[in-house]
């Protein structure tokens, strides 16, 4: 691993390693599924052509989201879930091109 790349993650919470599902497995089974759904109701917004249609998948859509970061925090909290500090170089760097980009419209005009 770089060394400039650090891992954020809170102290393991231990859990059996036996051939059946522990409480990690069970937690980041759910974690996949409310993934796949809320990709899949987001397709489903994309293309509901009704508006009573489209905002009761909005809600649903929005109650998996919901869970799905619960269910993200949890793992976080546990410590069986990590992710990796940002480069700072690289986040400049992202900055300022975005920057660049928004300076090439003309300041004032909204899209309508």
């Amino acid at each position: 691993m770089n060394q400039n790349q650090q891992k954020i993650q809170n102290p393991e919470q231990q859990v059996p390693k036996t051939p059946q599902m522990n409480e990690r497995d069970f937690i980041n089974d759910l974690l996949t599924t409310e993934k796949y759904m809320t990709t899949s109701y987001s397709m489903a917004l994309h293309e509901a052509s009704h508006q009573g249609l489209y905002q009761d998948i909005l809600n649903i859509y929005t109650e998996t989201q919901d869970c799905q970061r619960d269910i993200y925090d949890l793992m976080f909290k546990k410590g069986w879930y990590a992710i990796e500090a940002a480069d700072q170089q690289k986040l400049q760097q992202t900055y300022q091109q975005f920057q660049g980009y928004t300076n090439q419209f003309p300041s004032g005009n909204t899209i309508q």
